[in-house]
């Protein structure tokens, strides 16, 4: 449980979700300005290692020669409008409040860290090294996933079709995001029928932000409780 503590500290700028979001759109727009071929080109030379990581070996000649890199800088790179917008919004709904708990370092080091751990999944999902993954989806899974371990008794406000009129409601987040979730694994072992999606890392990104939410939520429950003698 958490206990609000008046202080009369100034709460420091929250900056990595407006740092993420704009690198994020910036790289899309530079891309986008590119010819097609050099945009393909520019997918294959920064997206997610299209060599793979079969075996140790693999792991080692990624290291020395720096492509592992490609983990990371594959986060910032779309293929088109919906691809980014749809990371985006989400960037901003779960990223928001998680980084008001996290901290900007904490929550920057999950993005990253959530987001490589997703694409390694999803490589070893797709078992052909000829594939290259791009795109935030992997890591903002983990954003929603951390959010979800922060805070399980939050609502979320959806907009239902209701004949001919939206009603906005707002529904608990565990049910949301728990059907969001399931829909995920489903995808996962659906296959390619619904797209170049990479499902898997979806479900990678999202097992280890709530890994990583609880940790932290632990952490801050330890620290509280160290700091009132309980």
């Amino acid at each position: 449980m958490f206990v609000s503590i008046p202080s009369r500290a100034t709460p420091s700028p929250r900056w990595a979700t407006p740092l993420l979001f704009a690198v994020i759109w910036i790289a899309f727009l530079w891309s986008i300005s590119r010819p097609d071929e050099a945009r393909r080109t520019l997918w294959l030379d920064w997206g997610a290692l299209a060599t793979g990581l079969a075996n140790p070996q693999d792991w080692w000649a990624a290291l020395r020669d720096g492509s592992m890199l490609r983990l990371f800088t594959a986060l910032f790179l779309h293929a088109d409008w919906s691809h980014l917008l749809g990371n985006l919004v989400f960037l901003l709904i779960f990223g928001l409040p998680a980084e008001r708990v996290l901290g900007s370092w904490r929550f920057v080091l999950l993005f990253l860290l959530g987001g490589a751990a997703s694409n390694v999944a999803a490589l070893y999902a797709m078992g052909t090294p000829d594939r290259v993954i791009i795109g935030a989806s992997g890591a903002v899974s983990a954003l929603i996933g951390t959010y979800l371990a922060l805070f399980p008794g939050a609502k979320l406000g959806v907009v239902v079709p209701l004949g001919l009129f939206l009603e906005f409601i707002r529904a608990p987040a565990f049910l949301l995001i728990g059907a969001w979730a399931l829909l995920q694994v489903v995808f996962a072992y659906i296959g390619p029928s619904f797209g170049m999606v990479a499902w898997a890392a979806h479900v990678a990104g999202f097992i280890f932000g709530v890994s990583y939410g609880l940790y932290v939520r632990a952490a801050i429950a330890r620290r509280l409780r160290k700091r009132h003698g309980f």
